[in-house]
């Protein structure tokens, strides 16, 4: 333990250097802003950025690309909670209670939990970081195809159990996304599926034009066709601050979201995503009020933004302790690093610590960095809200086709982003939540890879997924979860035979 503390010692000792501190602030300010933008997002941000980064020290490049890493995901959620855009898809859970709170007048403490959300969560996932690595990276190499498919379908039982809604519908709504998610090139026989001719088609349906245009088109149209447009908010000094109440009821999701997006950031995969839906679930269904969210709760802000941003440290354990990326985030950040010839991996430790350390202390600075930054800003953003609709929508609107057509300069993801538009609009009349497409989408090349991996491994043979423990014991909890979501219709069925039954007695 005496041995940590020097080396952290070391790692702060660079950190605090006044040059990393001034890319460090540079990095978050840049990451807001391209948060902020619909359609970029952190994985453009930093390739855009990598190139800049070839002339600098291989600490202040790394650092630099993790603040605007941590910068794109709280700016991510400034355009959710106010406008119902997510800037990027882990900002996604965050549109449903954050727009619900600027509509309700709340946009100041909505801004604010995330921005202090996010900080606490960064920093307990630097110290997981630091303490854990070796121990987690281990643990998840034990996860292979079987482990990969019995996780990403608990995952979606879950998800379908602490759902608001019925849970046929929102299986349904997954399954939709599911089956966008096969559009393209299949990964195993390099085929196109489902493109009809369109060769932009060829890598698939992507995540931003599709939330942007569910989220995002579908709200400008609801808004559009409303009988009266909603009031200009006019916020004052004292709604900027969150109320005693809401800290409190703020504590418990933003320690869960915090420990929940560690765990889920080791696992490779889009990580951040899927551990805001998660927590967002988690929240919902321990709730004493749970009609409360989708209405404004402030849990729903606090526990999706703390899981999305402690997932972003958690993401940097295997990269870190052994060299493995677990997301496309991760592998270009590996790539910075290896232009200056070094190799992330187990003897990273011990032959470069200054290097390691230095990292893990500018994470923590750089989230310093970003309260500092942001916090100042909630009053900022929130007087975007005096623009009356009629001038906003219009801009924003104007924005959102920018964003998602600079994101691989194709008009196709335009008219996807305008088609998802049209389908978000017409499912919200029908009142079907619309989160699980997004998650659908991101999950469905994973899904289908680890199912086809498996069965290759064991030669077609289903039998793979109860053999190994891990997968065995996951599938369990998700037959479970299908258990418990039955019993409520069995119970309602019983009832509905009972007072037939007594109707006809009486008769």
């Amino acid at each position: 333990m005496v041995e940590t503390f020097q080396d952290l010692y070391l790692g702060f000792s660079i950190a605090l250097s006044p040059q990393v501190l001034v890319y460090a602030f540079v990095g978050c300010i840049i990451g807001t802003l391209v948060g902020m933008m619909p359609g970029l997002g952190p994985l453009a941000g930093i390739s855009l950025l990598l190139p800049a980064t070839f002339g600098l020290n291989p600490i202040i490049a790394i650092v630099l690309l993790s603040g605007v890493y941590y910068g794109a995901m709280y700016g991510g959620s400034t355009t959710s909670i106010l406008m119902r855009i997510p800037g990027e898809a882990a900002s996604v859970m965050t549109c449903i209670d954050g727009y619900a709170m600027t509509q309700n007048g709340r946009a100041g403490p909505a801004l604010a939990i995330a921005a202090i959300g996010s900080f606490i969560a960064g920093s307990l996932g630097v110290v997981g970081l630091m303490l854990l690595a070796p121990t987690l990276a281990a643990f998840a190499l034990r996860f292979g195809p079987p482990e990969y498919t019995a996780l990403l379908l608990m995952g979606f039982f879950i998800l379908a159990y602490m759902s608001a809604g019925s849970m046929p519908k929102t299986l349904s709504m997954a399954g939709l996304g599911l089956i966008f998610g096969m559009v393209g090139i299949d990964t195993m026989t390099g085929y196109t599926r489902f493109s009809f001719g369109v060769i932009e088609l060829g890598d698939g349906i992507g995540i931003v034009p599709v939330a942007v245009g569910l989220f995002g088109i579908s709200e400008i149209l609801l808004v559009a066709g409303a009988a009266e447009p909603p009031k200009v908010q006019r916020p004052k000094l004292r709604e900027l601050i969150p109320s005693r109440e809401e800290l409190r009821l703020s504590v418990g999701p933003i320690a869960r979201g915090s420990l929940l997006g560690f765990l889920i950031g080791i696992i490779p995969g889009s990580a951040h995503i899927i551990s805001s839906f998660v927590s967002y679930g988690i929240e919902r269904r321990i709730s004493k009020h749970p009609e409360r969210f989708g209405s404004g709760a402030i849990e729903g802000v606090a526990g999706p933004e703390s899981a999305n941003n402690s997932a972003a440290s958690g993401a940097f354990v295997p990269m870190m302790a052994l060299g493995i990326p677990t997301s496309p985030i991760t592998a270009v950040m590996i790539a910075a690093v290896m232009v200056h010839g070094i190799s992330p991996g187990p003897l990273l430790i011990q032959q470069q610590p200054e290097l390691f350390w230095g990292f893990v202390a500018s994470m923590y600075v750089g989230n310093v960095v970003l309260l500092i930054l942001n916090l100042p800003m909630v009053g900022l953003f929130v007087n975007l809200l005096r623009i009356p609709y009629a001038y906003l929508y219009p801009c924003i609107l104007c924005f959102t086709i920018l964003g998602g057509y600079s994101v691989a300069n194709s008009i196709v993801d335009v008219w996807i982003m305008l088609g998802m538009g049209v389908i978000g609009y017409l499912l919200r009349k029908f009142g079907y939540d619309l989160a699980p497409i997004a998650l659908g989408l991101v999950l469905a090349p994973m899904l289908e890879l680890s199912v086809r991996q498996s069965l290759a491994m064991s030669a077609g043979t289903y039998a793979i997924f109860v053999n190994r423990p891990i997968a065995a014991i996951m599938l369990g909890i998700g037959v479970l979860i299908v258990v418990l979501s039955l019993k409520p219709l069995i119970s309602k069925r019983k009832d509905w035979r009972a007072s037939v039954g007594l109707e006809s007695e009486q008769s």
